[in-house]
């Protein structure tokens, strides 16, 4: 492993426009008067509703989602009592699961990548820009080629090796490297498969972007071969992973229109600028706790 020195990152600060917010995340089996047991807990603590988003899949008996977005002053104490009261009321009366996190900490994010660096810049350019709410404590890839300029936005880059069928010493370098240290990881365009033992063990979501053609044009060169068969769309898909390869929760998809006169050059390139939106969007919903899990597929609150 070799380690590229940065420049000392500019600190993280704590956005004014979430600063005393916080998002609820509430999900489970549907009944009457869940949004209300929501606002009257909320309600009895002083908090004001930012935005209130909810969703059933079915009323009569199926799966319940709710995002709320709240003000509080003096939010960091409050938030023990705050969690105590909805133990009572959500978990203990309705069988509920819930998440409750101060918004005004950005989650951290670790990312991956390899030679492509499309969907890396513009992630960085985008945290630069104070567009995306997380923090970046690395880069992680398995080639150097892309370390000078991870270095110039003030990020750790880590070079880490991963060559042949075996990628138990690199996943072990990955894994000290993340513990403790992330709250999720970003593949952009990391091209290496990622093992279920590393899936589990690294213990946070992991998001993933590629092209929209899978499963046809699988393997080297996707956009020759689309560009051959003649094809009138290119996409992006951003999902999680799971060990069913490209299989995951999406998360977000796009699309473009290309015609017989574009080249498998412009194809390329208009697909990396799909790749490059819906991984940002991907990347922004997740941090700002937007999409739910749900088995196989998601409720994006966008």
């Amino acid at each position: 492993m070799t380690v590229t020195q940065a420049a000392p990152a500019a600190p993280v600060r704590k956005s004014k426009s979430t600063a005393h917010q916080a998002s609820l995340i509430v999900q489970g089996a549907d009944a009457t008067g869940i949004v209300a047991a929501v606002t009257a807990v909320l309600g009895e603590h002083k908090a004001n509703i930012v935005s209130l988003d909810q969703y059933s899949d079915n009323p009569q008996g199926g799966a319940f989602f709710q995002r709320t977005v709240f003000s509080l002053d003096g939010l960091q104490a409050a938030l023990p009592d705050l969690r105590s009261a909805l133990d009572e009321k959500l978990v203990k009366q309705y069988g509920l699961t819930y998440t409750l996190r101060d918004l005004s900490v950005p989650k951290r994010v670790a990312i991956f990548a390899s030679k492509s660096d499309h969907c890396l810049l513009d992630l960085l350019w985008r945290h630069r820009q104070g567009q995306l709410p997380v923090s970046i404590p690395m880069v992680i890839s398995n080639h150097p080629d892309v370390a000078e300029e991870v270095r110039s936005f003030g990020i750790p880059f880590f070079h880490i090796p991963s060559m042949g069928a075996d990628k138990s010493a690199a996943e072990t370098e990955h894994l000290r490297l993340l513990k403790d240290n992330v709250d999720f990881v970003v593949l952009a365009r990391y091209m290496q498969i990622l093992s279920g033992d590393f899936i589990e063990k690294v213990g946070v979501p992991i998001v993933n972007i590629h092209h929209s053609f899978l499963p046809a044009f699988i393997g080297a060169g996707p956009y020759a071969k689309a560009k051959e068969r003649g094809v009138k769309l290119v996409g992006a898909t951003a999902h999680y992973v799971t060990e069913d390869l490209d299989e995951g929760p999406i998360i977000e998809q796009d699309v473009v229109r290309v015609s017989h006169s574009d080249t498998a050059a412009d194809l390329t390139r208009r697909g990396a600028d799909v790749e490059r939106a819906v991984l940002s969007r991907a990347v922004l919903w997740h941090a700002e706790d937007r999409v739910i899990r749900d088995g196989n597929h998601t409720i994006v609150f966008a």
